[in-house]
């Protein structure tokens, strides 16, 4: 026996005296779960600027300002200036948005200290404690119940079980770690009774303390950080290679080392897409404001596209895919079935029998089974507070149910029998039994409980064949993943002693009792699968409530198989069932982990304490706002305000537009970068040695891979996203055709710029002038045809970009000043119109090759 469980029984129902828990309080510390550091501002910049591509950015800053090209330095700085600040306020954002969304989960508790209860800060509780448990109240710490009366306690934020779990007290000499109905945890809630119970461990150390340090683990690098990092490594390496070639040739034709050295670290800065860091960013800052107008607050901006490349969303069931309400749906009495409609607890719907509505007058056989199960009940319905608010349960769920479907049949208005004795429900007996007297003196016995222990001659006074009949139903109900409940009464001519409550009873019947889907969860599970995502349901709760909750919103087929963690599950076996009951939170970790190892992009949605380690380990959490506790919110990476998982799916085809947005954004920039060292090596052998100027090279990649690159990230999403599979998660960035795309389209910019270059040197016109203006106008060209939806309004943000870029480079051609810093000259009016026309082969290059291309799994090319 540990030194704490001696102290422990050291410890009377008078309590702890002050003085003691004081010296506890100092030793053990406060009860509460370790918080997570902030992070300082500063650590946020250093964060961004680790991003390879803006490394990348540094290095040619640096080179800029040693060759005294304070101009391009600047231009650049201000994109790295702006990015950063851009990621970093949006992540400070969320982080304020989050804590504004904790609460303590218990402000304050009762215990008895001195021999006298009181009120103390759920803070200040101690080991050895005796706290004092009403209905309603959360549990402030882990307890041993040491005093008992019909306590009921609801452990789903902690085990995922919806229904809740009957506490009684642990033998006198014990203190409960055998007996785990005599165990209450932190963050459970009591609903219905009372109880006292000793705490045994708190903060860390209690059950909601060690889940939270199975979140300690680093999140790592997101698929889109992990793809990023590869492109800055090659474009990097590309970059220097090529510079370093066009150098060693120029210097061999002999041309000045200063001038070289410059054009080289001008083709560097062409090649290497300054701008998508920035247009990364935009396109995940506007899918974060998207998603935070429909109730989804983005914690880490990556996590939009992170949802768009994920191939497993994880789920649990309570409060996730069903409401955590418990409906009663099925009845069945010795006369047949019924079936109850409605929503949640409010007393509004209709019970139908053969496909017709029934009323108390109809079915007098449904009228006395629900108004007798009403009658055995301790909890009441709340009326909603305002008009648009819902019903709402006080004490056991599952009783608030039978209250809510009796209210269906429209009973009669008058007072219900007072009740004059009762035996309160516990988990041995496994039923509850009242007693009601009648207004004409004599007595009604009403007994409600598992159909395994109640269907029993030992109880009832029925034909065997009735009883049979119940049994087998009860069996189908169960297997359907309903919680049964059967019923029966005895009708008495007055008050019978207690012995004879409990015989002779008369069956009425049974009723089927779950937590129903919410209405938006086959939708959202349907869209899943549409997008070639695999929805998969990890559960604390009963394999059969499992698959029935899953066979219900489409993840599986009625017959199909559901993993018994608590059986079949053993670390380390691939996780590819598609239901998983009986979980805990260390299975949830392994499932997630083997999923991850079997290459799984996976999400996990969840609001519960027990889903924090797997919101925290998966490459996305997804906690619930409003059901959510503060472990799993501060787990996730989004959080979902109004618990809707519709929004999960519309999260993920933000998702895929993000990634669709970088991947136009590369063949734009990159076709062009590839152009413009093409044009660079290729000139010299065409008899045209220095093919651009320094000046022009950075002229064009400042007005191409500016606003224009920048505005290809607002593009809508393409029309087919979510019909599509999701990408494969070891793909480049690159892959799926990409680079060969790239150099397709970069091959007709070079073509036309070096046809427009060679043509007018072989004619005596202002050749380099006029590559320039052809190399600038064939990729503004480029941009428009990379439009995802061309022809609409859409996007109209790179129209203008496109047309200003433009007015740009006429300027470079027409403005003295412009002529004087680039070494341009104006060109022939006929000339600029034979160009313009030439350099609209941009266009159809990026459209023809969209036609043509067709990506390894069918889809057409999005880029």
């Amino acid at each position: 026996m540990t030194t704490e469980t001696n102290q422990l029984a050291a410890t009377d129902v008078a309590g702890l005296p002050s003085t003691e828990a004081a010296a506890r309080l100092e030793r053990d510390g406060l009860n509460a779960l370790p918080t997570a550091q902030r992070v300082p501002v500063w650590r946020r910049v250093l964060m961004q600027l680790r991003d390879p591509l803006v490394i990348v950015l540094l290095v040619a800053i640096t080179l800029t300002i040693f060759t005294g090209d304070w101009t391009d330095a600047a231009v650049i700085a201000l994109v790295i200036v702006v990015n950063t600040a851009v990621g970093v306020v949006q992540e400070v954002k969320a982080d304020q948005a989050i804590t504004a969304l904790a609460t303590m989960t218990a402000p304050e508790a009762r215990v008895v200290r001195d021999g006298q209860q009181r009120l103390v800060a759920a803070t200040e509780v101690v080991v050895g404690d005796l706290l004092v448990l009403a209905e309603g109240d959360i549990v402030p710490a882990d307890a041993t119940v040491v005093e008992a009366a019909a306590l009921l306690v609801d452990e789903a934020a902690l085990t995922g079980e919806s229904v809740p779990v009957n506490k009684t007290a642990a033998p006198p000499d014990g203190d409960g770690r055998g007996h785990p109905d005599a165990v209450v945890s932190s963050g459970t809630v009591v609903v219905r009774g009372r109880g006292l119970a000793r705490v045994t461990a708190t903060g860390p150390r209690s059950a909601m303390g060690r889940i939270a340090a199975l979140l300690a683990t680093g999140a790592g690098l997101t698929p889109l950080q992990r793809r990023l990092v590869g492109v800055g490594r090659a474009l990097a390496i590309a970059a220097v290679v090529l510079s370093t070639v066009v150098l060693a040739l120029g210097l061999l034709r002999g041309e000045p080392p200063e001038l070289m050295v410059i054009t080289a670290i001008s083709l560097v800065v062409a090649a290497v897409p300054e701008s998508l860091p920035a247009v990364v960013t935009l396109a995940l800052a506007l899918g974060a404001r998207r998603m935070s107008a429909r109730h989804a607050l983005i914690r880490r901006l990556p996590a939009v596209e992170t949802l768009g490349s994920v191939t497993v969303i994880a789920t649990d069931k309570t409060g996730t895919l069903t409401e955590g309400r418990m409906v009663a749906r099925r009845l069945w009495t010795p006369t047949g079935d019924a079936e109850v409609d409605g929503h949640g607890y409010a007393p509004a719907g209709t019970i139908r029998r053969d496909g017709r509505p029934v009323t108390a007058r109809t079915a007098p056989d449904i009228a006395d089974l629900l108004t007798s199960a009403a009658l055995c009940t301790d909890a009441a319905l709340l009326p909603p507070g305002t008009p648009e608010g819902d019903w709402a349960a006080l004490g056991d769920p599952t009783e608030a149910a039978l209250l809510a479907a009796a209210a269906k049949l429209r009973p009669d208005p008058a007072a219900p029998p007072p009740r004059v004795g009762e035996l309160p429900f516990d988990s041995d007996r496994k039923r509850m039994t009242t007693v009601h007297r009648r207004p004409d003196g004599g007595a009604d016995v009403v007994c409600k409980g598992a159909p395994e222990i109640l269907l029993h001659p030992a109880y009832l006074d029925e034909p065997a064949d009735t009883i049979a009949r119940a049994v087998a139903r009860a069996e189908t109900l169960a297997a359907d993943g309903y919680r049964v409940l059967a019923v029966a009464r005895a009708h008495h001519p007055a008050v019978p002693p207690p012995e004879a409550w409990e015989h002779g009873l008369r069956l009425l019947g049974l009723i089927g009792i779950h937590d129903p889907a919410r209405p938006s969860a086959a939708a959202t599970i349907a869209a899943c699968q549409r997008a070639g995502i695999t929805p998969v349901l990890i559960t604390g709760d009963h394999p059969a409530t499992a698959r029935a909750v899953a066979a219900e919103v489409g993840i599986i087929d009625p017959g199909d198989a559901v993993v018994d963690c608590r059986e079949a599950w053993t670390p380390g076996q691939p996780g590819d069932a598609r239901v998983y009951a009986r979980a805990t939170p260390e299975q949830k970790l392994d499932i997630i982990a083997a999923r991850r190892e079997a290459g799984d992009v996976v999400a996990m949605t969840g609001d519960g304490v027990n889903d924090g380690p797997a919101l925290h380990r998966a490459d996305i959490g997804v906690a619930m706002g409003l059901r959510g506790t503060e472990v799993a919110r501060q787990a996730a990476d989004l959080v979902l305000a109004d618990d809707e998982l519709a929004t999960v799916v519309a999260a993920a085809e933000e998702g895929r537009r993000v990634y669709a947005n970088i991947r136009r954004f590369l063949l734009y920039a990159l076709a062009g970068g590839t152009a413009e060292i093409t044009v660079m090596l290729a000139g010299p052998f065409l008899g045209l040695p220095l093919f651009l100027l320094p000046a022009q090279i950075l002229w064009v990649n400042l007005l191409t891979h500016g606003l224009p690159g920048v505005a290809l990230g607002s593009e809508p999403a393409p029309p087919d996203a979510m019909r599509r599979p999701p990408r494969p998660p070891a793909e480049s960035v690159l892959g799926a055709g990409l680079w060969q795309r790239i150099l397709r389209v970069g091959a007709v910019i070079a073509a036309v710029t070096l046809g427009i270059a060679v043509w007018a040197h072989a004619t005596d016109r202002p050749w380099q002038s006029m590559a320039f203006f052809a190399l600038g106008a064939t990729q503004l060209a480029v941009a428009l045809g990379s439009r995802a939806r061309p022809g609409t309004r859409a996007n109209p943000v790179l129209l203008v970009a496109v047309a200003a870029a433009l007015a740009l480079q006429f300027a470079g051609l027409y403005l003295p000043i412009l002529n004087n810093l680039l070494g341009t000259e104006p060109v022939p009016v006929l000339d600029l119109l034979a160009i313009c026309a030439l350099s609209s082969l941009g266009y159809a290059a990026i459209r023809l090759d969209r036609v043509v291309h067709r990506g390894p799994r069918g889809d057409r090319g999005t880029a």
